[in-house]
C-alpha cells in the first residue's frame, strides 16, 4: 500500500475472532493505523477483506460503514463546533429499528448529562466516550478502536475498558492498543505487525507470557498488572473478518 507516496503495508495477513477483542498491536509506525484504516476503505488498498464472506476491498467507505462495522479512529474525529446530541444523531445509520440510545447513555451517563454542550468543549476523555458512543448506536458487527485510550487519564483508562469489555459480549472489537495492560485484560487474540507485515499471531495470553517474543516484537517487556479481571482465552476457529491487504 501507497501514502503519501510511502510504501507502508506490504502485505497484512490477519483475522479477527468471531467474539471478543482481538488486538493488533507493534510499534510506533508498523502500519497500525493504516491497516484499519485500509479496512474502512480511507486509503487506497489491494488484496482481500472477508467481513463475513463479504468482500470489503473494492467498498467505498460509507459501503463499508452499512456492512455493520463501527469505527472509532485514533484523532475521536469528532465535530467541535456540534453538541455531543448532534455528533450522535449524524452516525445514526440503523434502518432496522430505533437507535440504541439506551445502551450509549447506559455505559457513558455524561452524554445524556452534556448533551446540548459542544463537543469541542468537552475533556479528551469525554470526546472519547463520544467517539465509542457513535459505533454502539447502531447494530454493528464488528467495532473497532484505534488507539482509544490515547491519552487519556488512568481513571478514564479503566471507565473506557469497562465499555469496550461490556461491547464486546456482544460485538466482536478490533482493538489497536499500545496499553499492554489493557490488552492483557481485554484481548483474547493478538497480531503484531512489523514493518508493515505480520509478524506474529496468536493468543495474547502466550504472547505477552513470553518476554522475549514480547521485547523482540513490540520493542519492550510485558509485566503483568498488579490487579484486573482477565478475559485472555484462546481465539475461537472461526474469524469474523479475514484481512490481507497488499502494496
Amino acid at each position: 500500500m501507497v501514502v503519501d507516496g510511502l510504501h507502508i503495508l506490504h502485505g497484512v495477513d490477519l483475522d479477527v475472532a468471531p467474539t471478543g477483542v482481538t488486538a493488533l498491536l507493534g510499534r510506533n509506525g508498523a502500519g497500525k493505523t493504516t491497516t484499519v484504516k485500509a479496512v474502512m476503505g480511507l486509503v487506497p488498498r489491494t488484496g482481500s477483506i472477508l467481513f463475513s464472506g463479504v468482500e470489503l476491498a473494492s467498498l467505498p467507505t460509507h459501503l463499508v460503514a452499512r456492512q455493520g462495522i463501527g469505527y472509532a479512529p485514533e484523532d475521536r474525529g469528532i465535530f467541535a463546533g456540534l453538541t455531543v446530541a448532534e455528533n450522535l444523531r449524524l452516525a445514526e445509520r440503523d434502518r432496522a429499528g430505533e437507535p440504541a440510545y439506551h445502551l450509549v447513555h447506559e455505559l457513558f451517563p455524561e452524554l445524556k448529562q452534556r448533551a446540548g454542550q459542544l463537543a469541542g468543549t468537552l475533556s479528551g476523555g469525554q470526546q472519547q466516550m463520544v467517539a465509542i458512543g457513535r459505533t454502539l448506536l447502531n447494530r454493528n458487527r464488528l467495532i473497532i478502536a484505534d488507539e482509544p485510550t490515547k491519552g487519556l487519564a488512568p481513571k478514564i483508562v479503566a471507565e473506557v475498558a469497562d465499555v469496550l469489555a461490556r461491547a464486546a459480549e456482544a460485538v466482536p472489537v478490533l482493538l489497536v492498543e499500545q496499553n499492554l495492560a489493557l490488552v492483557r485484560r481485554l484481548a483474547g487474540s493478538c497480531a503484531v505487525l512489523a514493518d508493515g507485515r505480520t509478524a506474529h499471531q496468536g493468543g495474547t495470553a502466550e504472547l505477552l507470557a513470553d518476554e522475549e517474543a514480547a521485547r523482540r516484537l513490540l520493542g519492550v517487556g510485558s509485566h503483568r498488572p498488579a490487579a484486573g479481571p482477565s478475559t485472555v482465552g484462546r481465539p475461537p476457529a472461526a474469524p469474523a473478518v479475514t484481512a490481507e491487504v497488499n502494496p
